[in-house]
């Protein structure tokens, strides 16, 4: 039996060992795209719906921190095994899965009632949003020959770019418009046409891939990692609600423990010869592990400024939805520039990134010179130069990032290294959602909106020169020049991680 496109459902993959190139290579490539589209969005709108949302359905302050940080948080639990899972089951059959657990999730989130609805929903996106993504770059490998993935991969750019220009506009369009009064709800229910598109696109266009793969599913390591995650990031996010009760200073010295087990658990499958989630030999380079640090607060730092500027200008400046989306729209057009500018750039290895925290760090600087100095009648246009210069940095950072740290690592690491940091890049969004609105609220209780948009900033500020320092544990280039000393490999993977990551959670 074929499926439509005639494959036949066990068929080697169509751009293997010299075969003819897949037909319908390029309309799969546009429901991958889909895909990685709805996700994008999904982890854009939120922090601009989030004073609409708890106005509708009520909710503490919490809230709107879980709406990001839930997401996040099920998708890094989610990506350490949605990978391997297409591995075992076929990566076709776990995209259609995922999306088509993701269109639900979203209507889900359309109709909720309740906090804790909308909440579990979001959850339930993030998991189910973990399962497609990885799929779309495996099939890619596969469908498109060598000379092809270049152009291929490039499609992502350009796309993810107008997504993060666009995202913002697009949902305060919605709520501002509330077409026949869903208001806030819009903003997920414009998610079914693209999940159906994906859904059908999936089944009709994407290639069947043979089953029974040999590799087993660490489930006992994905738990460990997944309690170790949630158990950090709930009492951050509840503690403040609680007025920082015993029991969340207990929860977060357990969820330390529970990654100290994590990680022996995973030396210790790897002694036995079994399929550990995470290549333990990588937290001996010093490039990866500190690769790791650094994604971490940088990924915290910036998903945590973009939740906090979008409460301020709605909250305390009282812009509209769409007014508060147009308003962070010159920091994504930055780091557009920035992801292009990137490619001239490459030779220079690490000095770039830190070129661009500095760079990051004087748009910062010059956004609070901003706020303070324009008060409460500050204006979206008053806020260009700085916030232009900010996402100039951010891109400047994030470009070469997966690169820098990959470069570090040996060809058979190459995919747990790539997965990791990709996990590490959304625990990052789930902790910036956490620490970041925990600072951001606790001081609003003895100061204005004003005070606490500054403070924030002002953590926001020593976050970054942390990850300032921590790029010098990076190799100094991705690629030497000399073609020595990188490992064999991790170009490659470099390209096919850098990709999507360069475009996604950006400014909110």
């Amino acid at each position: 039996m074929t499926d439509a496109v005639g494959l036949s459902p066990s068929a080697t993959p169509p751009s293997a060992g010299g075969a003819e190139p897949y037909r319908w290579r390029w309309v799969a490539l546009f429901v991958i795209l889909a895909a990685e589209v709805m996700d994008l969005l999904d982890s854009l709108v939120t922090n601009i719906a989030a004073p609409a949302i708890r106005q509708d359905i009520g909710g503490g302050e919490s809230t709107i921190q879980w709406l990001g940080a839930g997401y996040t948080l099920a998708m890094a639990i989610g990506l350490i095994t949605g990978g391997r899972l297409g591995d075992i089951f076929g990566r076709r059959r776990m995209f259609m899965l995922g999306a088509a657990g993701f269109t639900l999730g979203s209507l889900a989130c359309g109709v909720a009632q309740e906090p804790w609805q909308l909440i579990a929903a979001r959850i339930a996106q993030g998991l189910l949003g973990a399962v497609m993504l990885p799929q779309g770059f495996g099939i890619m490998k596969e469908i498109f020959s060598p000379k092809e993935q270049g152009a291929a991969f490039g499609m992502f750019g350009p796309v993810m770019g107008l997504s993060t220009v666009g995202g913002p506009i697009l949902a305060g369009w919605l709520i501002d418009a509330d077409f026949a009064g869903t208001g806030w709800r819009m903003i997920f229910l414009i998610n079914i046409p693209l999940g159906l598109f994906a859904f059908i696109g999936g089944r009709v266009f994407l290639p069947a891939q043979a089953e029974g793969r040999t590799v087993r599913l660490d489930l006992v390591g994905a738990l460990l990692a997944a309690v170790g995650a949630a158990t950090v990031i709930y009492p951050l996010v509840q503690g403040r609600e609680h007025d920082w009760p015993l029991w969340a200073f207990a929860l977060l010295a357990v969820g330390v423990a529970v990654f100290g087990v994590f990680g022996w658990y995973e030396s210790r499958r790897k002694a036995v010869g079994a399929d550990p989630l995470v290549e333990p030999s990588l937290f001996a380079k010093r490039g990866f592990s500190g690769g790791m640090v650094l994604g971490l607060i940088f990924f915290t730092a910036m998903t945590g400024f973009w939740l906090t500027f979008s409460l301020y200008t709605q909250l305390g400046l009282h812009y509209s939805p769409l007014k508060s989306g147009l308003a962070g729209v010159p920091a994504s057009v930055g780091m557009v520039i920035a992801f292009v500018a990137s490619q001239a750039l490459q030779r220079f290895g690490r000095k770039v990134m830190h070129a661009g925290l500095l760079v990051m760090l004087a748009g910062v600087l010059g956004l609070m010179y901003t706020l303070h100095s324009q008060g409460a009648g500050v204006t979206p246009w008053q806020t260009v130069p700085a916030l232009l210069v900010t996402g100039l940095g951010m891109g400047l950072v994030m470009a070469p990032f997966f690169g820098m740290v990959l470069a570090s690592v040996d060809s058979h690491e190459t995919g747990s290294a790539s997965g990791t940091l990709t996990a590490v890049q959304q625990l990052g969004g789930a902790l910036g959602s956490a620490i970041l609105g925990t600072v951001f609220f606790e001081r609003l209780k003895t100061a204005d909106f004003a005070s606490a948009e500054q403070f924030t900033l002002w953590s926001e500020i020593a976050m970054l020169v942390v990850v300032f320092a921590a790029i010098f544990l990076l190799p100094k280039h991705a690629r030497p020049e000399d073609g020595e000393g990188a490992p064999e490999g991790s170009a490659d993977a470099a390209t096919t991680v850098d990709v999507r990551k360069e475009g996604e959670h950006q400014p909110v």
